[in-house]
């Protein structure tokens, strides 16, 4: 009579036992066999082609070698990354095809970019829509929002913190106050003139001179002209079209005008010095940069700077002759992916938006990344310097005179 209340766990013989034992077994072969081996698809959306290329073809440097490093190593997790590149041209009407196509029949985990801003402001709510994280690397301030975009994370400095150093240089250690801007009538240009008078409004000047020129535009001369009878004491152009840049530099050396030029990283960028008429046209022209790439005291780069010039050096045949900045960009964009991956334990795009909001101090060689629920923008303002345009030595740049 007791025999019918034994649990039945004492009932268990050899067969039983057996057969348990192999359901184990099964059990955790079937966990291994499980374990999510499909690529990381990364899209990348890059102006590689066209009058804003000379940005995107270093970062995309940058891009590449981390990709392949992290491959080389495993991948993240032991998923290879799958890099999906398009380029963009700097259209925006290409950018926002390439951005469905990624989306729909790529079906990628992320989206890095586009590189020029103008781009991003359509493509940014493609891949909002679709949930797709999206690492930002355009300047403007539209690009992020928590609520509207809550996947777009930007890795770049942000337009406000350029233009906000560059007036502080201008206004407060070179004492001027006499302001031309000259953007370009790209989304970019336009939206950053916009916002360089709003931010010297704050600061209780009103630019003497404000024009929107074509980047393709060859000749300067009237408008220089029309700056400097219009009093200007400092040009600050905001456009990221090098020849646009260098003939600015051109038209103002031509006038033999005296006058500083303070502005947009790219007017200090190696291509720069090709376009000019003269290399004295390099003379007095000061650009936001970045604590990274700049000299310090002692002639030596940050230790995470160095490092990956030291890797990357046999890429460039031993010598780096264009922005260092632009590549350690590209580099850290492909890293924070694999910081969010990890910490995700997935792709599972939620788990990867959580991720990066609860990530503080992250380290880069570009920049240490901070985000927050709130917070999409992860540069710090400590991470802006300005520097001197034609001390450019190993993609990098002295400091500007204080």
């Amino acid at each position: 009579m007791t025999t019918d209340r034994i649990p039945a766990r004492m009932h268990l013989g050899p067969a039983t036992v057996s057969a348990a034992g192999l359901a184990l077994a099964v059990g955790l072969f079937a966990g291994t066999a499980a374990a999510d081996t499909t690529p990381v698809k990364i899209g990348w959306l890059s102006s590689l082609t066209g009058p804003l290329s000379s940005a995107a073809v270093a970062e995309n440097q940058g891009v590449k070698f981390a990709v392949d490093e992290i491959n080389k190593a495993g991948g993240i997790d032991g998923r290879k990354i799958e890099l999906i590149t398009r380029d963009t041209a700097g259209d925006p009407t290409k950018a926002v095809n390439f951005a469905q196509q990624l989306v729909l029949s790529e079906k990628v985990d992320f989206v890095i970019g586009p590189v020029n801003s103008g781009e991003s402001l359509a493509t940014v709510p493609i891949l909002a829509r679709a949930g797709v994280p999206n690492i930002i690397i355009g300047t403007v301030d539209e690009l992020t929002d928590p609520q509207k975009y809550p996947r777009a994370f930007r890795a770049i400095a942000t337009n406000e913190q350029w233009i906000g150093s560059a007036n502080d240089y201008a206004i407060k250690t070179l004492k001027r106050s006499k302001v031309a801007i000259i953007g370009d009538t790209t989304g970019y240009g336009t939206s950053s003139a916009k916002k360089a008078e709003a931010m010297l409004a704050d600061a209780g000047i009103k630019p003497v001179y404000s024009v929107l020129i074509d980047a393709n535009k060859t000749d300067l001369t009237d408008e220089m002209t029309k700056a400097r009878a219009a009093g200007a004491d400092v040009v600050m152009p905001w456009s990221a079209a090098t020849g646009l840049l260098a003939r600015v530099l051109n038209a103002r050396g031509n006038m033999q005008w005296d006058v500083p030029v303070v502005g947009h990283p790219a007017i200090m960028g190696l291509p720069i010095k090709d376009l000019l008429n003269k290399p004295e046209y390099w003379e007095q022209t000061y650009a936001a940069g970045y604590s990274s790439t700049t000299y310090g005291a002692d002639g030596k780069l940050p230790a995470p700077t160095t490092a990956l010039m030291d890797k990357m050096r046999p890429e460039f045949g031993g010598t780096i002759n264009f922005t260092f900045w632009w590549v350690t960009l590209g580099y850290d964009t492909v890293k924070i992916i694999e910081h969010a991956v990890k910490t995700a334990g997935s792709t599972d795009k939620a788990a990867v938006q959580k991720a990066l909001e609860n990530t503080q101090s992250l380290k880069g060689t570009y920049a240490d990344y901070s985000w927050g629920p709130k917070q999409r923008n992860g540069f710090p303002d400590s991470g802006i310097v300005i520097n001197k345009a034609n001390t450019f030595k190993d993609g990098s740049f002295e400091a500007a005179p204080h």
